[in-house]
């Protein structure tokens, strides 16, 4: 049974990868796929991916490309606090944040910047 996962894990990532490149929503939906199968680390790459393609000029992008870019930023803070990192959960909630002002966004830092106990 375990093999069959592995090959189901194979097959699903290469085809979400195949039309991938050079696409950040396509980027954004396997960063998706691969927090809810608890890969993190993919994740986190996949949302990088994403923040690096669109980052160039957020001043300029249109409302749903900025929104997909803060929460690009936002998923990639609640990527980091499941691996523990803090610190970077943090900065990424902030600028998910500045970039897109919303209650969601505001909660997150929040609560990131509470006194961990």
């Amino acid at each position: 049974m375990k093999a069959m996962n592995t090959i189901l894990l194979i097959v699903a990532a290469v085809l979400l990868l195949g039309g991938c490149q050079d696409k950040p929503d396509r980027h954004f939906e396997l960063g998706n796929w691969y927090y809810e199968k608890g890969l993190y680390d993919d994740a986190i790459l996949e949302y990088r991916d994403v923040v690096r393609m669109m980052s160039s000029d957020p001043a300029s992008m249109p409302r749903e490309q900025l929104n997909t870019l803060a929460k690009a930023h936002y998923n990639l803070a609640v990527s980091y606090v499941q691996k523990g990192w803090l610190d970077e959960a943090l900065r990424e909630a902030e600028t998910a944040f500045t970039l897109w002002p919303s209650d969601d966004n505001r909660e997150l830092v929040v609560n990131l910047q509470e006194p961990q106990q």
